[in-house]
């Protein structure tokens, strides 16, 4: 029998480490916005002829846009993100370029004014409050018959936000290195992340009330650790199984979904250890009354609800 609950601590050890490096990096490096927050305009343009990035970048900085963000998808189509760009900008530099590389084709042009911008921006967070407090209620009123209910919805909206700073943080960390900027791909990966973190952590607590039910364990300590290595196999074959799936697509639709497959890869590893690791141990440490040790000035008293 595997003692996870037992460990419980380390695990919250090993997440609080990851946590701080991530959010020491999006204090110091932040979160790059990409246009649909920040406001600007993103032109794809594809060359028939193979143009090299340091060229492409040396035109543009001749066109004065040297602010501008260039990325290079495939050979000879690079996508170019700069200040909201105005019909007569936008083919003043298709003419300098083409002057320069060749025949090109416009395959994608996106811009967005700074009060879209600001409304999308504020539109996301709504939505993500929302989809927690939606997952709080549901949860709560899921395990209604069992004690202390409000500690299985709470815990797994604990878990979700573990999640969403690990995603935040590590795409903090990759968009200082490689200059990616969050969209609404990566918010739509980080939704998707919510709803599999739930769904694992959902399956989990249900095993643990019949569980409870049944009176198998002699506390609630054995009881969730004996419902976790119920469950063990089907959360990680599950996990296993999707990440093939989303690899697959990094690997064959490439750059117009990155940001979204790099989050879901990211989510689904650290759903799966909350869901398995964090959870369930919170509402051990909860029963416990163990909050004391991570707040050494609160009292290890019995949590009561």
């Amino acid at each position: 029998m595997f003692d996870i609950i037992g460990k419980r601590f380390r695990y919250f050890l090993i997440s609080g480490v990851i946590i701080l490096i991530g959010i020491i990096s999006l204090a110091s490096a932040g979160l790059p916005r990409g246009i649909e927050f920040s406001s600007g305009s993103m032109l794809t343009i594809s060359f028939e002829k193979a143009v090299e990035h340091d060229e492409f970048q040396e035109e543009l900085n001749n066109l004065g846009y040297t602010d501008a963000i260039i990325q290079q998808t495939r050979e000879g189509e690079f996508l170019i993100r700069t200040h909201e760009l105005t019909t007569e900008e936008k083919g003043q530099i298709e003419n300098a370029l083409a002057a320069r590389f060749g025949e090109l084709q416009e395959t994608q042009f996106n811009s967005v004014s700074p009060m879209v911008a600001t409304e999308t921006w504020w539109t996301t967070i709504w939505a993500v409050v929302g989809a927690a407090a939606g997952i709080l209620l549901y949860v709560t009123w899921a395990f209604r018959r069992m004690p202390k209910p409000l500690h299985y919805g709470t815990c797994a909206i604990i878990a979700l936000v573990h999640d969403a700073l690990i995603a935040l943080g590590v795409f903090s960390i990759l968009g200082a290195i490689l200059d990616w900027e969050i969209n609404l791909m990566f918010i739509t990966g980080v939704l998707a992340v919510i709803g599999y973190s739930v769904n694992n952590t959902v399956v989990i607590f249900d095993r643990i009330r019949e569980n409870l039910t049944r009176g198998i364990g002699a506390d609630f300590e054995s009881t969730v650790n004996n419902s976790l290595v119920d469950t063990l196999s089907r959360s990680v074959n599950t996990s296993l199984t999707t990440l093939v799936v989303v690899l697959a697509l990094l690997l064959f639709v490439g750059a117009t979904i990155q940001n979204f497959v790099v989050v879901l890869i990211i989510g689904i590893v650290a759903g799966t250890f909350s869901s398995v690791f964090i959870a369930p141990s919170l509402l051990v440490v909860w029963d416990n009354g163990e909050w004391g040790r991570f707040i050494p000035w609160l009292k290890p008293v019995k949590a009561k609800v």
